[in-house]
């Protein structure tokens, strides 16, 4: 098979022939930031030796070969850019499992009662990190309504992203 058209066959099938199509131009910009960043010889590679003194940077200065091997192995080859933004690629494709999103919420919720209160979360979800739009919030209590006294069962959200919505595979 020519290479343009295994190249355009694997795009059918899900998989993709370009990792830049993945994210827009501003993600794509982050990420170029944030390996800079980690490139911290400025040799165009994260090697382990980057690793380390990223860290160092970051105030944690004992960081055992073992995990930054672990890391490493994390790449199938050195890590350059396209490499950098491909394993982020591969971490984004999926949703996290079920327990790793409860786990995220549970640190909203130190009394452990598995809910959040809908306002506290509608805060952080706005003016944190990638902030939600006011559609997305909308659409967001469409699908997650908190119940009568503006609490939101974060375990079902959590089920729901991971399995599906029972509504959706009637």
């Amino acid at each position: 098979m020519a290479p343009k058209k295994a190249r355009r066959r694997a795009v059918a099938e899900g998989g993709s022939s370009n990792v830049f199509s993945m994210f827009d131009q501003t993600q794509i910009q982050e990420f170029k930031e944030a390996f800079t960043v980690i490139d911290q010889n400025r040799d165009g590679i994260i090697d382990k030796d980057d690793l380390r003194e990223t860290f160092a940077a970051m105030g944690r200065l004992n960081v055992k070969n073992e995990e930054l091997d672990d890391m490493m192995k994390e790449a199938s080859g050195p890590i350059n850019f396209t490499v950098f933004l491909t394993m982020f690629g591969e971490k984004l494709k999926g949703a996290d499992p079920e327990d790793v999103i409860t786990g995220a919420f549970k640190v909203l919720d130190p009394e452990g009662k598995g809910t959040i209160k809908k306002q506290f979360l509608e805060e952080l979800l706005t003016t944190q990190c990638d902030r939600f739009s006011r559609e997305e919030i909308t659409n967001m209590w469409a699908a997650f309504p908190p119940d009568v006294g503006g609490n939101v069962d974060y375990k079902n959200i959590s089920y729901i992203i991971t399995h599906g919505d029972a509504k959706d595979q009637e």
